[in-house]
Order: structure tokens, then sequence, then C-alpha cells
């Protein structure tokens, strides 16, 4: 701010009761601002013929205890601001410095002459008015609006009087005006703060007068505190920022669904369940916003791990297998499948092309990401064939006439055989079934063994029965009240 200058005033002549002794104020009533210096002007006359002895200012038009007016440079309240800047002449003008509201009176203009009679109170006097700067403002504004601030005073200060501005302690040179207001079109939030007034060339400034602009919801956003990757188990929290006037209500939704509610939104021992996009809506009277979305994404060890069949029903030699490893984790697992506890392959799908029976067995898949593992239960590929290395075995050593032979019909299927047939070779029809043959003659025989898919038959097996066997049943009668039977076998 500019040096504070001092204010003067003209003060209006008034004539004394006496045409030769005046004084004369140019003006008799003063507004003077708070912590300012006045001058106050006067002029005075006197007899010619008499000397002046003193000349001084008093607040006061009565006499003392001796019987004179007190003189103001003698008193402790004034003596250090007070400043006689006149003569014993004429001039009987005087400069206060720093004039406050107990400054607020009539003062005098005195002066004593040489001759006893000849003693002058300058009346009616000058009256002294002290005015603070006061700043007029609504209590709060709506951003959009347009608003007018005035810095008023108790009296009328001059004309000439040029107001200066400040918001938070900075002077809105952009905005001096020369009367008392200040107008503000279409207020910004940036506008809010503490007001003062002054006026040009003076220290005095008004108190602070808090202009409060409100405005809806603005820069929603939502921080996640949590450092590094969230694993299932992990407390977590989410801080909704939000710019509004007034402080907003703060909600929280998950996927569109409200979940809670304040500026801090808190998760202990978070689950795979509580990911998924979060927002936070800021509201308060003037409108609401909704913050961008952040998603929670909540690592966990793979679970639910299971293996599906891509084969309708049965799965015959020949076809085409697919088995899929389904996987709940996250972050996504690496897939292995085992065959009976061998590793066989990678990746979520395992495709067996033209299978076979070596196929046949117990596969697993294992799911794994870098906080665990877990293996599926196992399934079984059943593959079905047509009956295969069908033979036939008999019993060993010699076979005689009239023995039973039994022939067995062994085969590789899946399902097993459950149909067999046998044949002698060189005749057409079959000659018995059942996976075993009781054969009595010689001759070459084969079987055929049947499934749901097929059949095939064996390799002729040669069966030779030697000699003859006679049995002869002889009864010799009655012995004891019992049939005797003799048996005899003759070979030959």
């Amino acid at each position: 701010m500019a040096p504070p200058l001092s204010l003067i005033f003209l003060l209006m002549i008034h004539r004394a009761y006496s045409k030769m002794e005046d004084v004369r104020y140019n003006s008799s009533h003063i507004c003077a601002l708070k912590n300012s210096s006045v001058i106050i002007s006067c002029t005075f006359t006197y007899p010619t013929d008499c000397q002046i002895e003193k000349v001084f200012w008093t607040k006061t038009d009565v006499k003392n205890a001796n019987n004179e007016h007190p003189d103001l440079s003698e008193d402790p309240e004034y003596s250090q601001r007070l400043q006689y800047l006149g003569d014993k002449k004429q001039n009987c003008t005087i400069r206060l410095s720093y004039v406050t509201q107990k400054d607020e009176r009539m003062y005098y203009f005195r002066f004593i002459t040489n001759k006893e009679h000849v003693k002058w109170l300058g009346y009616p006097g000058v009256t002294l008015t002290v005015t603070d700067l006061q700043v007029e403002s609504p209590e709060r504004v709506t951003e959009g609006d347009s608003v007018c601030l005035t810095c008023k005073s108790s009296c009328n200060l001059t004309d000439r009087a040029t107001f200066i501005w400040y918001r938070n302690s900075q002077p809105l040179t952009e905005r001096r005006d020369t009367n008392n207001e200040l107008l503000l079109q279409s207020v910004r939030r940036e506008d809010a703060g503490k007001y003062n007034c002054a006026l040009h060339g003076h220290t005095y400034i008004s108190p602070d007068v808090y202009l409060n602009v409100t405005y809806p919801p603005k820069n929603i956003s939502v921080s996640i505190i949590q450092s590094g990757l969230i694993w299932e188990g992990d407390s977590v929290t989410l801080i909704c920022s939000s710019d509004s006037n007034p402080p907003a209500e703060i909600s929280w939704f998950k996927e569109g669904t409200f979940v809670g509610s304040g500026r801090i939104y808190s998760i202990s021992n978070i689950s795979s369940d509580h990911s998924g996009e979060y927002k936070c809506k800021s509201r308060n009277e003037h409108g609401e916003k909704y913050s961008n979305a952040v998603i929670l994404n909540v690592m966990y060890t793979p679970r639910n791990v299971s293996v599906s069949i891509i084969q309708s029903f049965q799965i015959w030699e020949g076809d085409s297998v697919t088995l899929i490893c389904s996987s709940d984790s996250n972050p996504p697992a690496e897939i292995s499948w085992f065959k009976e506890g061998t590793f066989v392959g990678s990746g979520r799908i395992y495709s067996i092309s033209n299978i076979s029976s070596n196929h046949s067995g117990e596969y697993k898949c294992k799911s794994r990401n870098e906080h665990g593992e877990k293996y599926s239960d196992a399934v079984t590929l059943n593959v079905m064939y047509t009956p295969r290395n069908v033979s036939v075995s008999i019993q060993s050593g010699q076979i005689w006439e009239g023995d039973s032979v039994t022939l067995i019909c062994s085969s590789d299927s899946n399902p097993p055989a459950l149909n067999f047939s046998w044949f002698k070779e060189n005749q057409s029809s079959s000659v018995g079934s059942g996976q075993s043959f009781s054969a009595l003659q010689s001759g070459h025989f084969y079987c055929e063994a049947h499934n749901q898919h097929g059949s095939q038959r064996s390799d002729a097996i040669t069966v030779i029965v030697k000699g003859h066997l006679v049995i002869l049943y002889i009864s010799i009668g009655v012995v004891c009240g019992a049939a005797a039977i003799i048996t005899m076998l003759l070979i030959w």
C-alpha cells in the first residue's frame, strides 16, 4: 500500500464574540478514518496592541482547578500524537495522528495574550468523528450468481476517497473502484475467501468478512489405499475425494448397487466376491456427481477345479475326445494334465484324437498360480473296443475217447464279451456257446467272441482223442439188501 497521507479537512469559519478576538475553523465537523492522521485547520485574530503568550488546543470548554482550560499537548493520551503546525500570529492548525474512537469529541483552540482580559476560546469548536470500515456482504452465494460487496463507514468520508479491495490479504488490483462497492459478476468458487477494504493512502484495513461461495460437487475421484496386489484376506480402504460446498454426502456403489456411505469405505478380510467396479457419489443441495470407476481385482489361489469330458455317451476306439479343465483363480492359472500321476500335457484343453484303449485311465488337471495350486478330482476315460486277441486254451496231456474235454475262449474287449460261439471247421453251424465248450471228439475247433461293437474269431485248436474207452455196467445181484454194481474199463 502507499504510505499513509494525512487527511486535510477544510473547516467552516465560525466568528467569535468580538471583532478583535476571533478563531475561524475551516470546518465544524471532521470525519476521520481510524488510525489516520487528521489536520484541523484554523486561523485566529487578536488586538494589535496585544502579544500572544500561549496558544494551545483543548478538548473541553470547562476550566480546571487552575481556572484554565487543560492544554491538549500536556495530556499523556495526546502528547505523542499531537503536533502544532501553526504559529503565534494567525495560523492555529494542528495534526492529530493515529486517531481512534476514543478521540471522538469537540476540540477548541485557545490563545492567551499579555493582557489579562484578552483571552479567547474558539467556540463552538470542531467535532471529530472517527470511523472504521466494514465490509457488508451476503453470508453465502451460489456459483454463477452476481454479488455486490459494500465498504461502509459510520460517517461520510471525502468524495475523493479511493477504495482498495483485498481478497485473502492480496489486493484486487484489477478491481479498484472509485466508489465503495465491489461487484463480482458470475461468481466463481475461486472468489470465495476473506475480503477487506481500505482507503488508498491509509494503512487501516477493515475487518475480515468471509464470502462463502457454494457449488455442486466437482472433481470426484476414488483412491485405493493398498500397496501392490490385493489378495484374499487383505484389508482394503477406498477413499472418495470431492470438491464441493457445502460438504457433500458420499455414497458407495459396486456394479451400480449401493454398498455403503461416508468418505471412507473399508473392506476387511477381502474375498473374491468383493472384486468389481466401485464408484462413489458426491451429493449436496446443489447437485450430485459420480466418480470414475475403480476396479478391485482380488487375487486368490485356484479353487473349484474340475474336469469335464466333451464326448457324448460311450467312447470307442478311434473317437476324438476333449477334456476341459475348469478353474476359478485370479490371476488365471496355468493348467497341467496328468494320467495316473504322469504328466501328459498343458493348457485348459487336453485333446486326444483317434483314441485307443491305451488312453483309458484316470485323468486329473492341476491349476496353479503364484499363490498356490490345486488338483481336480479324477475322471476316468473308459475306451470301448471290439474283441481282440481271441484265443482258445485246452487242458494239457492226452485226451482219451469218451473224456470230457473243456475248451476255454479268451478275449480282450471293452465292454467284456458276453457272447461266445463255438465252431468246428468244415461245419457252417455252431457246435456250442459260452466261454467254455466240452469237446468229446477229435477235430479243429475255434470260438468267436462278441460284444456290442463287433466280434472276432480265434485261431483253430486241434483236439485228438486216442483209443476206445468202454464202460460196462454189470449188476451181480443184491448183497445185504443193496444192489452191487461192477464197472469195468476196457481200453484198446
